[in-house]
């Protein structure tokens, strides 16, 4: 995987997990976030889509690596969820 490859997959995880974040309504930093996020996001949804026995749909191949954009938008949103809800929960203590 080259440079360029790997600068399209950070750009593609990013929107991924912002766009998690978004659906979860709640923000937890700036693109660095997202990127990670979105990364985590793609881990959550691929477990998910096969414990459940989904197929992996709109997968985007870059540099020969495939990339869930669907199942790391809804993995992304699990997570940012799961933040936001530890985060209101340690806030309230």
């Amino acid at each position: 995987m080259g440079l360029l490859e790997f600068l399209v997959l950070l750009v593609i995880a990013a929107i991924c997990g912002r766009l998690g974040q978004v659906l979860a309504g709640y923000s937890s930093g700036g693109w660095l976030m997202a990127i990670l996020t979105g990364f985590i996001g793609a881990y959550i949804g691929i477990f998910i889509a096969r414990e459940l026995g989904l197929p992996e749909f709109l997968s985007v191949q870059i540099g020969g690596q495939a990339f869930p954009v669907i199942w790391s938008v809804i993995g992304a949103t699990i997570f940012t969820l799961v933040i936001a809800l530890l985060r209101r929960t340690s806030r309230g203590r």
